[in-house]
């Protein structure tokens, strides 16, 4: 009897993957043959995660991404959720919302970027938030500043420039918490739906005191260590490499026309986008005096936000993943086009608002 042989003579086709496989196998036979460029490529990526991800996260703010965790858990204890979805209930009623939406912003804007997911994350899953709503709640977070110095530093620039900061932060702070769930619940994600008081679980914890403050340090301590610097480093090593190779300057040259069309500060504006707001607006604090109010009000209001690009694409979506029902892709695509929308109302209130809150 003769033996199927069909099988074992198939041959099997090369997929994408092996393609891609083959380049690599050539690019390290390359590699090599040439060292010098793999070497210096290595090298600026190492420096660029030392810079970031460890001189400034671990050595600069790495503290105070600790004492957000520590401070949100404990006010957490203390029923400041509770209190923030009464408050808000009305407001997220009329819009057709669930009211834990807007949780995430109001940690963002009194703590930590980081601290926001990670506490409020879970918060906006427990009420029942919806794909749609999870999105949204990622996308009006990142309409406020990453870190509480980056507000009080950006309130010194406004003053030194003569510009009234309360319209200011009205118009930038606070009025995105009810108008961009209203523009994203009426266009793109519109799995959405008011939710009553009384449809609501509990969001304070019964923990004691004592376990929630040693509890929230050591769980501060993972989210520098485990998440931010890890996400940090991935970013940066990327754009080192790139800067080795001469891409990033373009970008670099790209961005900078990009801002100035925008109302904003190169200088300062770069720092944001790219490395810390923070730093961004202790420069500013420097030369918001002889500068141009409308570029001090603009690079305001790109730093308080979710910026820098690290933050977006890495930090974000390492946090987000495991505290909502996204995929990382879809994390993302909400951060980005949250930073989008941010990006216009810098240009909007530099450029139209400025000249009328002048003092």
């Amino acid at each position: 009897m003769a033996l199927d042989t069909s099988q074992g003579t198939a041959k099997r086709k090369v997929t994408n993957i092996e393609y891609l496989g083959f380049l690599m196998v050539f690019l390290a036979i390359l590699a090599l043959i040439y060292p010098q460029p793999v070497a210096g490529a290595f090298t600026a990526a190492a420096s660029k995660v030392k810079s970031i991800a460890f001189d400034a996260f671990l050595m600069n703010v790495g503290w105070a991404i600790v004492c957000g965790v520590i401070m949100g858990r404990l006010i957490e204890r203390a029923g400041f959720t509770d209190a923030l979805v009464r408050i808000f209930i009305p407001i997220t009623k009329r819009i057709g919302i669930n009211p834990a939406v807007i949780l995430p912003s109001l940690y963002h804007i009194i703590g930590d970027i980081n601290a926001a997911g990670r506490i409020a994350g879970p918060s906006v899953k427990k009420a029942g938030a919806t794909k749609d709503e999870q999105k949204i709640a990622i996308a009006t977070m990142v309409q406020s500043q990453q870190s509480f110095s980056t507000f009080m530093l950006g309130l010194v620039s406004l003053t030194l420039a003569k510009v009234n900061p309360l319209p200011i932060i009205l118009l930038t702070i606070f009025l995105p918490l009810i108008i961009v769930p209203l523009l994203l619940k009426t266009t793109l994600w519109r799995d959405t739906k008011a939710v009553s008081l009384d449809e609501l679980p509990k969001f304070t914890p019964d923990t004691p005191l004592l376990a929630v403050l040693f509890g929230a340090a050591r769980e501060g301590a993972e989210v520098l260590f485990l998440i931010v610097i890890p996400a940090a480093a991935a970013v940066f090593s990327i754009i080192g490499a790139l800067e080795y190779a001469g891409i990033w300057q373009v970008v670099q040259t790209g961005l900078s026309g990009v801002l100035s069309a925008l109302s904003i500060d190169v200088q300062t504006g770069i720092v944001s986008v790219l490395a810390a707001p923070t730093l961004a607006m202790a420069m500013l604090t420097k030369t918001a005096a002889t500068m141009n109010p409308k570029l001090v009000v603009g690079s305001f209001v790109i730093a308080a936000s979710g910026f820098p690009l690290g933050v977006v694409f890495g930090q974000i979506p390492m946090i987000w993943k495991g505290v909502s029902d996204l995929t990382e892709t879809e994390i993302v695509k909400a951060a980005v086009l949250g930073i989008g929308m941010r990006i216009i109302t810098a240009w909007l209130v530099a450029e139209f608002i400025t000249p009328f809150v002048m003092m």
